[in-house]
């Protein structure tokens, strides 16, 4: 026999003698008769020495924050010395206070257990930190004698094997406890959103109890047994000499912040899917176990900052729509305990969304409704809280929208005692931020609510851009020689059906009026249709299309045809951010950025972005075209459509709201020297949001709720004048197209005639009743041909 062998016979008689001692004579017998039988058959443990448990994928915020965890299990791996000693010293406290006397079977305890389950069918035993890892990583959880001698055996051979601290090292990161975490690390961030590293006393407390029983102690579901036993391990910790009287009775006071599970404080649901589907594409499943850690390029306080903008713009709309009704009807039982289960299974069923709360009507009357949740206290909704619902409170309201006792409702808390009832949005939003210098994505929002609908429209919704696309139009225009104070005509312009070669199409402004002559730069302030269809034409609709590919927007999905100038086309809300940026950077195109750094579990740097370096590469529009179109963008955010922006208190904002026909989709796309943002609204299956609804309306609130956060610290930014431009009377000029020497005047006179047709079809924008075969104009036409003086 070798020696490992004969030092497991001697500790063998040792552990058996203590069985014995403890009344299990019987069991004596088996374990004897097993043993020759089960030594060959142990696994191997040398290859927990190097322990690797499955890892999740985790994705982090640039200031570190967690964002999300995707796996089965959810753990974060800590090497013994990273974890901090009093969460040791509240799981040594609780579950094996001799852990480092004993040598993995703790006889004492055993005795008392024996003693305990004297008469017993099946033993429970008492469990060491060493016997737990054996039973864990190795063993079912049946109880039986057959799995205990395993367990005694195996406890026995990790011993031998492993150290201490390595022991106590897989207990740390894997033992179960609840809520899919593995390891104090994971349960950690679950419970408390925190780092292992920075827990309490009373938060320690509180996760070593999770390990005996992780779901009747679970401090979310049961939170008075999880008190309890809390409290009990805190006793333990200072009758153990962990901790003094004093910090026990401090950390016996302190109220705990529990938080849910599903809430996030960072709400990047869309963007850890977009991670998510990057890894996956990159690394294949093992991405869901190798402990990837994918740092993003989000900021946290701009992801929540743009979470809320993104939520308090819809539910505003929200507020101004026709009340649906109730989402569900129950049937309430006179007898209390049934109703209170009545109640239970219906908010289960429609669980909250964020801030709007599920509660149930008790009675319901035109000047006050009783609700209750689930915490069964039931609370009033009077006045202003009643306004939403006010049709179905009305005495000939119909059945599916009459608040009656029984119906469950959306409700959210407007102060500490009051109020309003709300309901499901049905309308979409998107909301997107990046760092034009970098492309470096700051915050993204892709629906109202990641768990109802999973499309994330800031990159998958082609929607009509409307006049949010007319400054792509113009900067085409700079460079054939119009210039900010070129006057155009703003007069009606007719297409006949033989110009169109279908429906005859005549195009208006939004509000239907017509000023006549004004400046590009007042024309674009006000977003005047019929001057942006005499712009394309100056600039040849061939020509446009080219020039907005430079921007990163799909050619083939702005077909040549003068309805571009009322942005027809299709884009996406990523698009809009990335092509405002090259105005904001000073000409660049740069790609949008999510993911800055991949590494493994141990800190080993797989994957890192590198921050691009504006150079010629990247140019797609000269530093002047991009300097006198910030100029014209700045006028919006001060006079023209964006004007309320100027209650942000700052003269650096640029943008260009937008409203396709009909009012069907509504963006604002604008930017500060450092962050360039997208907003857009509207419904999944396009139609009308509203007759009053607009970009500078719906859009637009959104954009400055974010950029009021998000600038809060940014000193104010100006632009320098680059080479190449002159300033005259007030106004930017470039050089060569200076007064005297630019397009002075365009449409004047009477409309062009005869423009080439092509039987596409293309959906219009606000306003301008588009033919069913858009207008395509002459790309080669000389400016002087268009002078209609």
């Amino acid at each position: 026999m070798d020696h490992p062998a004969l030092w497991w016979a001697i500790r063998l008689v040792v552990g058996l003698a203590g069985l014995a001692a403890a009344g299990a004579a019987g069991l004596l017998i088996v374990i004897a008769i097993a043993l020759a039988m089960a030594y060959p058959n142990l696994p191997d443990v040398t290859s927990l020495a190097d322990y690797r448990p499955k890892l999740p994928l985790r994705v982090l915020s640039a200031d570190g924050q967690l964002i999300e965890e995707f796996g089965e299990e959810r753990r974060n791996l800590l090497t013994i010395k990273e974890i901090p000693d009093v969460m040791i010293n509240a799981v040594l406290a609780i579950e094996d206070t001799r852990f480092f006397e004993h040598s993995g079977v703790d006889y004492r305890g055993m005795v008392r257990a024996g003693l305990a389950n004297l008469g017993r069918a099946k033993s429970q035993g008492a469990s060491t930190i060493t016997m737990q890892v054996a039973r864990n990583v190795y063993l079912s959880a049946e109880k039986s004698y057959t799995r205990k001698i395993y367990e005694v055996l195996l406890t026995f051979k990790l011993e031998h094997m492993l150290t201490k601290q390595q022991i106590l090292e897989i207990y740390m990161n894997q033992i179960f406890l609840g809520q899919r975490a593995y390891g104090f690390s994971a349960a950690s961030q679950t419970y408390f959103g925190k780092q292992l590293k920075d827990v309490t006393i009373a938060e320690a407390a509180m996760l070593a109890g999770l390990p005996q029983a992780p779901s009747a102690y679970n401090p979310i579901s049961n939170p008075k047994r999880s008190r309890a036993r809390q409290l009990h391990i805190i006793d333990r910790m200072e009758q153990n000499g962990f901790i003094t009287s004093a910090e026990a009775s401090e950390a016996k006071a302190e109220k705990l912040a529990v938080r849910r599970v599903s809430q996030s404080r960072i709400h990047a649901e869309f963007a850890a899917e977009m991670v998510r589907q990057a890894m996956v594409a990159q690394y294949g499943d093992e991405a869901y176990t190798r402990g990837l850690i994918v740092t993003t390029t989000l900021r946290a306080d701009d992801q929540l900052a743009a979470y809320n903008a993104v939520r308090k713009g819809v539910l505003d709309f929200e507020s101004r729509q026709f009340y649906r009704g109730p989402e569900l009807f129950i049937d309430l039982p006179t007898d209390p305990a049934a109703r209170d289960d009545a109640i239970d299974n219906a908010l289960t069923e429609r669980p909250d969304n964020g801030d709007l709360l599920t509660a149930v009507v008790l009675e319901a009357g035109p000047r006050k409704v009783v609700a209750v949740r689930q915490d069964g206290e039931p609370f009033e909704i009077t006045g202003e809280g009643l306004r939403p619902a006010r049709s179905g409170l009305a005495e000939k309201a119909g059945p599916n929208i009459k608040l009656r006792p029984g119906a469950v409702i959306r409700v959210f808390k407007t102060g500490e005692k009051s109020w309003r009832i709300t309901q499901l949005p049905e309308v979409e939003a998107a909301f997107v931020a990046m760092d034009p210098r970098t492309g470096a994505i700051r915050a993204l929002v892709g629906g109202f609510d990641f768990q109802k609908n999973k499309f994330n429209h800031v990159t998958q919704a082609w929607r009509q851009p409307g006049s949010s696309f007319k400054p792509f139009i113009y900067s085409a225009a700079l460079e054939k020689g119009v210039s900010p104070m070129t006057v155009v005509n703003d007069a009606p312009l007719f297409y006949s059906a033989r110009d169109t070669g279908g429906k005859p199409w005549e195009p208006r402004n939004y509000d239907g009026q017509f000023e006549g002559p004004m400046s590009v730069r007042r024309a674009l302030a006000k977003s005047k249709n019929m001057v942006s269809i005499r712009i394309l034409e100056l600039v040849g609709t061939q020509s446009a299309q080219s020039w907005v590919a430079r921007f990163g927007f799909d050619a083939e999905k702005h077909p040549p045809y003068l309805t571009m100038a009322l942005g027809a086309g299709a884009v996406t809300p990523m698009q809009m951010a990335t092509g405002f940026a090259v105005f904001a950077n000073g000409g660049y195109r740069v790609a949008p950025t999510l993911v800055s750094r991949v590494t493994d579990h141990r800190g080993k740097v797989i994957f890192e972005a590198t921050p691009p370096a504006l150079d010629d590469s990247m140019r797609v529009i000269d530093e002047r075209n991009a300097f006198v179109m910030n100029s014209l963008l700045q006028e919006i955010t001060r006079t023209g459509t964006a004007a309320r922006a100027q209650s942000l208190g700052r003269p650096d904002l640029y943008g260009k709201t937008g409203t396709t026909n009909d009012s069907v989709d509504a963006w604002f796309v604008g930017f500060q020297p450092s962050v360039v943002a997208a907003s857009w609204v509207g419904y999944d299956t396009p139609r009308n949001l509203g007759s009053r609804e607009t970009g500078g309306g719906l859009s637009l609130p959104i954009w400055m709720s974010y950029m009021s956060e998000a600038l809060k610290n940014e000193p104010v930014a100006t632009y320098t004048p680059p080479r190449g431009v002159i300033r005259v009377g007030g106004e930017w000029y470039y050089e060569e197209y200076g007064p005297g020497n630019s397009v002075h005047g365009i449409g004047l006179g009477d409309p062009w005639p005869g423009q080439a047709v092509d039987p596409a079809l293309l959906g219009g924008t606000e306003g301008s009743n588009p033919p069913s075969a858009p207008l395509r104009s002459d790309d080669r036409r000389s400016i002087l041909d268009l002078f209609r003086n």
